[in-house]
């Protein structure tokens, strides 16, 4: 091979390299996560998992359209420790969250929305978390405080208390 053609095929072979190593001008569309945990429900209170103990056409529509978990386990089936499980990836006994009552969760360790929040996605929690301190990881966060009341409860939203 002479050497103007090496160093043609050389300079082509960088060139191709390099465009397929830099980002193109389209921006590559991330999916939308929406993630809801329902509490007591049983897999076999929920119809799309083929028990017919309740009806829950909801329920089954987003299985349909998104995901189902039919070979999944828990490491801890209490309320509040399977939520500190959940958000942080972390067995309870490393998590901190062990029981309902007396263990806390530190709400300064990493969890699942504070690594979504470092990749340019926005979060939010709505809902009863069972956790004492203020959600971090959340650009939005509207909560009920401890065990929260069934009836016209106040709510925690974005660290204030408000009925």
């Amino acid at each position: 091979m002479n050497r103007v053609l090496f160093k043609t095929l050389v300079i082509l072979l960088f060139a191709i390299g390099y465009m397929g190593c830099t980002p193109g001008t389209k921006e590559t569309q991330r999916p939308n996560i929406l993630f809801i945990m329902s509490d007591d429900h049983a897999y076999q209170a929920i119809s799309a998992y083929g028990y017919g103990i309740n009806q829950t056409p909801n329920i089954d529509r987003l299985a349909e359209e998104g995901a189902i978990f039919t070979r999944a386990t828990v490491t801890n089936s209490l309320c509040a420790p399977s939520r500190a499980v959940l958000l942080t990836g972390k067995h309870s006994f490393v998590n901190g969250k062990i029981d309902i009552v007396q263990s806390s969760f530190d709400w300064n360790q990493p969890n699942f929305a504070k690594l979504l929040q470092a990749n340019g996605y926005q979060t939010a929690m709505i809902g009863k978390i069972h956790l004492d301190g203020i959600p971090q990881g959340f650009d939005y966060s509207m909560v009920l405080p401890g065990q929260g009341q069934y009836y016209n409860p106040d709510f925690i939203i974005n660290g204030e208390r408000v009925h």
